[in-house]
């Protein structure tokens, strides 16, 4: 299954900010909530943390929600 790709124009994200980015949760104050209540998976580790950094090239699974993909986004 191909990994949604998401970008971004800084050099990391972190994972509650991604969360928002990918519109999983609504607001970064749902990160902790989400976080304890899915499994996250950062290159296939699971991972809580919503300060995780993200940088261009690393998947986010989370079963039964979706795959995803970090790519540094062009700047204009």
């Amino acid at each position: 299954m191909d990994a949604e790709k998401i970008g971004i124009t800084t050099d990391y994200i972190p994972l509650g900010q991604f969360l928002k980015l990918a519109n999983i949760i609504e607001s970064g104050g749902m990160a902790k909530l989400f976080l304890a209540d899915y499994n996250v998976f950062v290159n296939n580790e699971q991972d809580q943390r919503r300060g995780r950094k993200l940088y261009p090239g690393d998947r986010v699974d989370i079963p039964n929600v979706g795959s995803f993909e970090v790519y540094m986004e062009e700047s204009m």
